[in-house]
Formats: structure tokens, C-alpha cells, sequence
């Protein structure tokens, strides 16, 4: 196990490349189970869960070849029973769910690991599922699939508790392409990333519209071929390092971006004083002409503020001296579990329920702090760099989850940090 050494009070300056988004990668990895031919798919980032779901094509019976970040993936023989070892391991593993019983019919999932942040349930997954004619059981922790006739197109609503559904609706998608007849799928996430999947599926011989939006029309066909496609860059790690940049930055710039995607992210910086300059598929971040104010959002479905940055505006926040911000999650309400470590370096923040009020402070102290999901472990290392003295992460294998080379990239812009073990 690893830890982050992170030095304090460095600005950082200079540019940073975006690497493919994970939240495409995973499903659309997942989708060259549809097909018996081979698949390319390139800008796939090295990170702990990609390696993972290459794994489990592999233990399906996919042939798997990798140059860098382009993968070559044939999936011509392969059998419905995932791998309990690796599955536990990532959550986005379930959505193998949905390609086998589109393909085969059938599926065998133990239910899935990953991140710590609250109730995270399949039932919307199963019940899409569910209407396209699949009967679903669970057994022991596993969840089994089986369709004794042909999946049957349908109209359905994935909307949940908490919004839409990303990985359900991936899911849904990939069994209705093979299906017999119309699926409608209302309430369907609208996440620029549920939109490469589509673009990727209609690449391979699917008859897709709407993917973009809360409502997708998919229209069955009998069978896919291969096809290439290159991976949407992260919108998460590019807000990331906006924060970053606006945390301890002299300007930052960050490359290979879709700025209509980090929209809510340029939005949020520029009402809090940061100037952002947009060119191409560059955003640039500096200091503004005043001192920064706070900012108060709420987490909402795409084009919604994302719940996966409210953790690093939390630490950005912490940063305001003076300034009072809120952040009130709606998403996964137990997203807090970064705050208690926030204010081991002296952060001033109180939750009232699914908000946190956080106060800015003069300064932040270094000290040793645990990180307890992918993305309160960014914001850790997003306070770590403003505040004096020495911060250690703990933990660091959640960042390498979903961050590629978190770490080195950061030290091109100048931050002063080194991986250890624990």
C-alpha cells in the first residue's frame, strides 16, 4: 500500500493533458462483449479499474491485446459467469450485466465493490432488465440473468430515488441493441458519457437516437460488428485540475478538454472571481482581479453541478479566507466522508444534513489524512497543496482508481509531492 507525500504553499503553472474518461472506458469496454469481432478502442486510461475490467473480459473468454492506451479486444467465444475476485474489487464491473444478456441471454454477477459512499443499489439495472423480459434472481450475493425467449423491446422509466441512472442505463442500452422491437427508455441519464457508449454501440451496428438526452430509442437489430472509437476525454479530471489551478495556480491550462462538458465547473470558477479562458479544446485557469468569494451549488444530474467535483470544491472552499460556501449533495448524501479530514488540517466546516457550510481560513496545516473514496481523496490532495507544511495521503490506491498518473502530472505544474510506502 502507498501513500502521497505532499509538500505545501507551491504555485503551480503550466499545462496538463486530460486522459480518457473512466466513466466511458469501463461500459464501453464492457460493450465489445456484443460482438464476435474485434474491437478497437484507444485514449483508454491506465488506472486501476481498466486494468480490472480488462481482467474480466479475459476470464470471459475475451482476447485482450493493449499498446499504451489503444485496446485491442475480441470477444469471440465467451461465457455468461464473471469472477467473483475481480468483480468485488470495482462497481462499474456490473455493467458486464448488460452486454451477456443482450449476447447469451444470460448473466451471472456477484454483486459489485468499489467505493464506500452510501447505498449504491442495481434495482433500477435489474428492473430495465426486468422489462425487456430477462427474469432476475439473487443467490448467495450473486445476481442471476436468464432469458428463456428472446428479449422484447419495451418502454420503460430508469428515473430513481436520486435522479437519473448512468450505469443502469449503460447497462439497459447495451441488452436492448439485440433485442426484438422499440425500447423507449425515459428517465435515462443524459451524462455526456452514456452518449460516447451510444456513439461507440452505433459505430458497431446499433440503431440508437436520443443518447444525450432523458429520452433514448433504441431500435433492435440482430447482431454487431467491430468497430473503433476513441474514449471522450475526463471531464473530472479535467475540473479537477481547474480546482487545482485555482486552489494554488498562476495559471493553469488543461488540454485535450470538451468545455461544453465542464460547463458547471468554468461556470462555478468564474462566479467565484477566477478568470477562464476557452479556446479549441483548451480551458486556462488564473487568478482573477480580486479576491475570490464563495459559491453555493447543489449536485443534480448532468447538465446539473456533478456530484463527482463536489468533493474538490469542498477543499477549494476551505481556501476562501472569509468567505462562506455551500455544497449540498443530492446525489449520494452520504458524499462527506472528506470533511472530517478537512478539518484535521484545520478546515471550518458544519453539516447541516446533505450540506456542508464551509468558512474559508487563513491557511490550512499539513497533517496525516485518510482517503475514503476516489474523489475525497482528489480533494485531499487538492488541500494538501495549499496548505503549509507536509500532508500524507493514505490510501493512494483509491486515486489510482480513477486518476492516471494524479501524482506526476501535478508535478509538471510544479507541485512538489512523492509517492511512499505506507
Amino acid at each position: 500500500m502507498q501513500k502521497l507525500i505532499v509538500q505545501g504553499g507551491t504555485r503551480l503553472r503550466g499545462k496538463v493533458t486530460i486522459s480518457g474518461s473512466k466513466n466511458s472506458s469501463l461500459p464501453i469496454l464492457a460493450a465489445t462483449l456484443l460482438t464476435k469481432d474485434e474491437c478497437i478502442i484507444r485514449q483508454v486510461p491506465d488506472l486501476s479499474d481498466t486494468n480490472y475490467m480488462l481482467q474480466i473480459l479475459r476470464e470471459l473468454g475475451a482476447e485482450v491485446e493493449r499498446a499504451s492506451g489503444t485496446m485491442h479486444i475480441k470477444a469471440e467465444k465467451i461465457v455468461s459467469d464473471t469472477p467473483y475476485d475481480l468483480v468485488r474489487k470495482m462497481r462499474a464491473s456490473i455493467c458486464v450485466m448488460g452486454p451477456l444478456t443482450g449476447r447469451l441471454r444470460k448473466a451471472v454477477v456477484s454483486m459489485p465493490g468499489g467505493c464506500v459512499i452510501g447505498d449504491r443499489p442495481v434495482d433500477l439495472h435489474l428492473k430495465g432488465l426486468e422489462y425487456l423480459g430477462a427474469k432476475v434472481q439473487m443467490d448467495g450475493g450473486n445476481i442471476h440473468i436468464e432469458a428463456t425467449e428472446p428479449l422484447k423491446g419495451t418502454t420503460m422509466n430508469l428515473t430513481g430515488k436520486f435522479g437519473s441512472t448512468v450505469l443502469g442505463t449503460d447497462n439497459v442500452l447495451m441488452a436492448a441493441v439485440l433485442t426484438k422491437g422499440t425500447t423507449i427508455i425515459e428517465g435515462a441519464a443524459a451524462e455526456p458519457e452514456v452518449e460516447d457508449l451510444a456513439n461507440f454501440l452505433i459505430k458497431m451496428g446499433a440503431k440508437i437516437e436520443g443518447a444525450g438526452t432523458t429520452r433514448i430509442v433504441v431500435e433492435g437489430v440482430e447482431e454487431l460488428h467491430g468497430a473503433e472509437h476513441t474514449v471522450i476525454p475526463d471531464r473530472i479530471e479535467a475540473g479537477t485540475f481547474l480546482v487545482a489551478g485555482a486552489i494554488c495556480g498562476d495559471g493553469v491550462m488543461v488540454r485535450r478538454v470538451d468545455p461544453a462538458h465542464l460547463k458547471t465547473t468554468t461556470d462555478t470558477l468564474l462566479a467565484c472571481g477566477y478568470d477562464i479562458a476557452i479556446s479549441g479544446d483548451t480551458v486556462t485557469v488564473m487568478p482573477g482581479s480580486g479576491d475570490p468569494k464563495g459559491f453555493h451549488f447543489t449536485t443534480r444530474p448532468y447538465p446539473g453541478f456533478p456530484t463527482d467535483m463536489q468533493a474538490q470544491f469542498c477543499a477549494l472552499a476551505c481556501t476562501l479566507q472569509g468567505q462562506l460556501s455551500t455544497a449540498r449533495e443530492t446525489i449520494f448524501p452520504q458524499r462527506f466522508m472528506h470533511v472530517p479530514e478537512l478539518k484535521r488540517m484545520g478546515a471550518s466546516i458544519e453539516m447541516e444534513g446533505d450540506t456542508a457550510r464551509i468558512t474559508g481560513v487563513p491557511q490550512l496545516s499539513g497533517a496525516p489524512v485518510m482517503a475514503s473514496d476516489l474523489r475525497a481523496s482528489a480533494a485531499l490532495v487538492l488541500a494538501a497543496l495549499n496548505a503549509k507544511g507536509t500532508t500524507e495521503v493514505h490510501r493512494l490506491y483509491h486515486i489510482d482508481r480513477g486518476y492516471e498518473h494524479l501524482d506526476e502530472k501535478l508535478a509538471t505544474l510544479g507541485a512538489v509531492l512523492q509517492r511512499a510506502k505506507e
